[in-house]
């Protein structure tokens, strides 16, 4: 949908999550077994289900990352969370840790916690923002320097918005 690069690391993964969905078109890459296949998630209804559940969520919070409130109802991110179990991991030759999915019914969830810690320590997780337009909502990885980045694209959901606001201001100023 945009030209942005990859968000890094762990983010990756959860902006490929969010992205399965394409609001303007109504396509929904789960569906599929190609679009399910990157993110490890079987066929069963139940386990489609609950990556909906997760995507719909995190793309909440990545409303909230970018200032936008929710337009969808969905189950608190951190109540979704909760059932990821992870592990601490220490490296016995440096002493460095990491968090790690332990091995759990499902996986998805724990990758996805994982990598939200990675990027809370990292401070990158408040970087990963979804579209203004809310036509799209596309997860992208905000890099600009001051991080105040609105939409996925300048070129379509950035240009579409500052037209109709030219076009409004326009409207306007002719009424008067």
């Amino acid at each position: 949908m945009n030209d942005r690069a990859p968000a890094p690391g762990g983010l990756a993964l959860i902006q490929a999550l969010v992205n399965t969905l394409d609001l303007e078109s109504g396509a929904d890459a789960l569906d599929t077994a190609e679009g399910r296949a990157p993110l490890g998630i079987s066929p069963r209804t139940e386990e489609v289900a609950a990556a909906r559940e997760l995507r719909e969520s995190l793309r909440v919070a990545c409303l909230a990352h970018a200032g936008h409130g929710p337009h969808e109802a969905a189950p608190p991110l951190g109540q979704l969370l909760a059932a990821a179990p992870l592990l601490v991991r220490v490296d016995a030759q440096d002493g460095s840790a990491s968090l790690t999915p332990a091995d759990d019914p499902a996986p998805l969830v724990s990758r996805v916690a994982a990598a939200i810690a990675e990027a809370v320590a990292a401070g990158t997780w408040s970087r990963l923002k979804a579209c203004e337009a809310s036509d799209c909502h596309w997860a992208y990885y905000d890099r600009s320097p001051a991080g105040r980045s609105r939409w996925c694209d300048m070129g379509v959901c950035g240009a579409r918005a500052k037209m109709r606001a030219y076009r409004a201001r326009k409207g306007a100023a002719g009424e008067g």
